[in-house]
């Protein structure tokens, strides 16, 4: 999509994916770089992006959201370390509750 809002959408769409629909469609597709028919989930680098911008650059369409979907890739602190990068420009991401693993059912 060209704008930063996904204005590119039908009127009257809404995004309500399924836990298995992300899995097995969204993130399939992307993990193995086929196209989507339409942009509706945002790549996004957490690191350069403040979590006040994140609403805007992930909308979808005109209507009003509670949930915001994105990809973004896990950048480490350190080359050979395991800790993961959450510095932005002007803070940090704050990580809460714990890694949750998905399993396909």
């Amino acid at each position: 999509m060209g704008s930063s809002s996904n204005g590119g959408v039908p009127p009257g769409f809404r995004f309500h994916p399924t836990d298995e629909e992300l899995l097995h469609y969204y993130l399939k597709k992307k993990i193995s770089y086929h196209k989507f028919e339409m942009e509706v989930i945002r790549e996004v680098d957490l690191n350069k992006l403040e979590p006040w911008d994140l609403q805007e650059r992930c909308k979808i369409g005109s209507t009003p959201q509670n949930e915001w979907y994105f990809f973004s890739h896990k950048d480490r602190k350190y080359p050979t370390g395991s800790r993961t990068n959450r510095a932005t420009h002007a803070g940090f991401w704050k990580a809460t509750g714990r890694d949750k693993c998905i399993r396909n059912s």
